[in-house]
């Protein structure tokens, strides 16, 4: 029989600062994340998100390992969020994997933050080969598995959604994270504001959208149709895209991962993509769909069950790693 293997997984690409423990029997065995709030007239600051990540890091850890009951000698492996990512924010966590690496002997695993995403959410749906939307303020793509590697088949030109409903909500003086407090006054919206929609091939590209919804602002449009108008535009661009992708791929399961995966209108428009095709959607849990350390520690126990890790000296993070640059041992 086959030992349990034990990963302790760090993640901090960007505001989150998370430390799991995962075991090779699926189990999430604690999961505990320290978030750096932003002011709210500035964006998520790199320097300040890493001097936060390094204030809360030795506390976060000793309180994931307290929740899983796990001594650091106990476990197998350490993995952390190589990238993509801001680079001080990456830098922390990898300080952080690389000591205890070399203190406790133990190898070091290098996860991709996007391929963690869809581990994650492979894990907590029961789905095996899905076509995945992945949308959050980091990623906006659609990839299919194919050939060892996850294939991008449509991705945001410029800035990502997550990124959009951030930067509008702060333009907005609304609260952080953006999506949250956009999705709650959508809801209390009632007339449609016409926005710029732009597909191009099978991308989408949303500054220009995100340029006329703040023009919209500051002429005095009402918050509540704004928003509701500005989801309606960003939402049906990507769905347009992923309806593509699937009729394209004929594949027979649809994966909604990401931070904005929680949004419940988002949900509503793929499910009406995905009942159209006779196909199945998994939606990950509120839980793990945004950034977490469960999504690293448990592709961690993946990755280092197939071979996969790097020696410490040269386990240099990679802010601007591509999903598609990523081979994946552990898929037939």
């Amino acid at each position: 029989m086959n030992k349990k293997v034990l990963c302790l997984g760090v993640e901090s690409t960007a505001h989150t600062f998370g430390v799991s423990l995962a075991s090779s029997e699926g189990e999430i065995l604690s999961d505990i994340n320290s978030t750096y709030t932003p002011l709210p007239s500035e964006g998520i600051h790199p320097r300040k998100a890493a001097q936060h990540h390094s204030n809360v890091a030795a506390e976060v850890l000793r309180l994931s390992l307290q929740k899983a009951e796990i001594k650091l000698h106990d476990i197998d492996a350490i993995a952390f969020s190589i990238g993509p990512g801001l680079g001080p924010a990456l830098r922390t966590g990898a300080t952080l994997a690389r000591a205890l690496s070399i203190w406790l002997d133990k190898p070091i695993v290098p996860v991709h933050h996007a391929v963690a995403h869809i581990e994650i959410g492979r894990l907590t749906t029961g789905s095996e080969d899905p076509l995945v939307l992945l949308v959050s303020g980091g990623h906006t793509t659609i990839a299919t598995y194919a050939m060892k590697r996850w294939r991008i088949l449509g991705e945001t030109e410029d800035i990502t959604l997550g990124n959009l409903l951030d930067v509008f909500a702060r333009e907005a003086k609304l609260d952080f994270p953006g999506g949250p407090a956009v999705e709650g006054l959508a809801k209390k919206g009632r007339n449609f504001i016409g926005l710029p929609y732009v597909v191009k091939g099978n991308d989408v590209s949303y500054s220009g959208l995100l340029t006329a919804a703040v023009k919209k602002l500051k002429e005095g449009e009402r918050i509540e149709d704004l928003c509701y108008s500005l989801q309606e535009v960003a939402f049906a661009m990507l769905t347009e895209a992923t309806e593509r992708a699937l009729a394209y791929t004929e594949k027979e399961e649809i994966l909604l991962t990401g931070g904005v995966a929680a949004n419940e209108r988002l949900q509503s428009m793929i499910q009406e993509v995905a009942q159209e095709h006779d196909t199945k959607i998994f939606i990950v849990p509120k839980r793990f769909s945004g950034d977490c350390g469960a999504q690293i520690a448990w592709t961690g126990v993946l990755a280092y069950q197939h071979g996969v890790q790097v020696d410490v000296g040269r386990s240099f993070v990679k802010p601007k790693w591509r999903l598609d640059q990523v081979d994946i041992p552990w898929r037939e």
